[in-house]
């Protein structure tokens, strides 16, 4: 592949993510605890029939200034402990409304930080997700790292568990970047934790890199992109730093230091999709790459990759998400339903008995459809609205009021070859694939261009 910076520049614009669909911006506090309730029930008989658990820790030891994550800075066990056992309470609560028969075939950590806290908490809660649902034997079981606090006992104690993916986020190699966005550096040589990790049988082992940072160059990043591909991990994801202070109040305590112009992060990018793209790896998505082995590549390449709030994954793991844990999104089939953000508040709501849903949203049909339609472009860069209007039992005509598709939304991608349409086929190209979310955006009737209200492509 060879992108050029010119053409990112161009449709370098603020569009959803499209993470969700609609995008969580449109969740409202309206959705109760008695509507998630009978959202669980229905969820049952709706598809996928398969289980995807997300399992939120808020906990980190101190704070990256970058970072705009839900999280809390302690150590305090007891605090801990009482989160622990609030979320080991809301499986239990939610559990007893699954159908027994479905299969759980993917669990994922998130944080804040999940290895920063007593390894021996999350062999609880795995030991009552176990005891609640029914696993599929392939089942992914992953957990983002954090490599200051992980050493090779940790990875020991992670495959005991039944742990078989790790991301470690890196976000770059170089310690006066570490030194400030406030972020330790890896416990233990990462060459070395990967190949002891690969020996004790993980796969799909993926490393973050950020870039934006500051005190990054092209010069840097580069070194990055080079130590990335010498270490050979299976999937490598490659984030766009956003500055928004006004937001995330701790980004201020980097701004003493040089960020990366936005032409030289544009280099950054461009640099890692052609540098990665040329030594065997896959484009997944907009910002993810895998090696051509790696089940994603291969998912990609058959048209059966997926994504949720978690990332990429496949169709044969994916399942309808049920969250736990402060801040949580949960994804069915036809809801979306976001926890309390204050681990301390989701704490005192799960200790009284009910739910703790603080926010949510409840899909039309219609929305439902443009969902999908756009789940495919992101996914896998294909759409044809035959298959796509049969699939929701109506006829193409609906399907273009639905989505309120014009191809004039796309002759500026059509004419610069990032996508190709003919006979109500779209095809994105794999330089389309890396600004996909300006593809997406044309199938979104509820678009409205509003600066400063999503990210910029880049």
């Amino acid at each position: 592949m060879n992108i050029t910076s010119s053409l990112f520049q161009k449709y370098n614009l603020p569009v959803p993510r499209y993470t969700s669909y609609p995008p969580a911006t449109a969740f409202n506090t309206v959705f109760k605890n008695v509507e998630y309730l009978e959202q669980i029930k229905s969820s049952n008989s709706a598809e996928p029939k398969n289980i995807s658990i997300y399992i939120h820790i808020p906990f980190c030891v101190q704070r990256c200034h970058f970072c705009g994550c839900n999280t809390t800075i302690t150590q305090s066990d007891d605090k801990i402990r009482r989160y622990i056992d609030a979320v080991i309470a809301e499986i239990k609560m939610v559990a007893q409304f699954i159908d027994k028969k479905r299969v759980v075939t993917q669990v994922s950590w998130g944080g804040g930080t999940p290895n920063s806290i007593n390894l021996n908490y999350v062999r609880q809660i795995m030991q009552v997700l176990h005891s609640e649902f029914l696993f599929a034997d392939f089942a992914e079981i992953a957990m983002e790292c954090s490599p200051a606090y992980l050493d090779f006992k940790d990875v020991d104690v992670l495959h005991e568990i039944g742990f078989n993916r790790i991301s470690l986020g890196i976000q770059d190699f170089h310690s006066d970047v570490l030194d400030a966005i406030n972020r330790l550096p890896p416990k233990c040589d990462v060459d070395e934790m990967l190949t002891y990790m690969k020996s004790k049988g993980f796969r799909g082992l993926n490393l973050d890199l950020v870039y934006g940072l500051p005190l990054q160059t092209p010069e840097s990043f580069r070194e990055n992109i080079q130590q990335i591909i010498k270490l050979q991990p299976d999937r490598i994801a490659t984030f766009s730093y956003a500055h928004i202070p006004w937001f995330n109040e701790a980004q201020r305590l980097m701004e003493h230091h040089r960020f990366p112009t936005p032409a030289e992060k544009l280099d950054m990018l461009v640099y890692a999709i052609n540098e990665l793209s040329a030594n065997g790896y896959e484009v997944i998505g907009m910002d993810h790459f895998a090696r051509k082995d790696d089940d994603l590549a291969i998912a990609k390449q058959n048209n059966m990759l997926q994504r949720n709030f978690q990332g990429y994954n496949t169709r044969k793991t994916t399942g309808q998400v049920y969250a736990f844990g402060a801040s949580g999104i949960s994804q069915l089939n036809g809801f979306y339903a976001q926890n309390i953000k204050q681990y301390d508040k989701y704490a005192e709501a799960i200790e009284s008995g009910t739910f703790a849903v603080e926010r949510g949203y409840t899909l039309s049909n219609p929305e439902i459809l443009i969902r999908d339609t756009i789940n495919e472009i992101m996914c896998n860069g294909e759409l044809d609205f035959a298959v796509m209007a049969e699939k929701y039992n109506c006829s193409l005509s609906e399907f273009l009021e639905i989505t309120q598709f014009d191809i004039l939304k796309l002759s500026s991608l059509i004419d610069d070859k990032l996508i190709e349409f003919a006979d109500n086929k779209l095809h994105v190209t794999p330089q389309g694939m890396m600004i996909v979310r300006n593809v997406a955006v044309a199938f979104d009737p509820a678009f409205m261009f509003q600066e400063g209200k999503y990210s910029t492509t880049i």
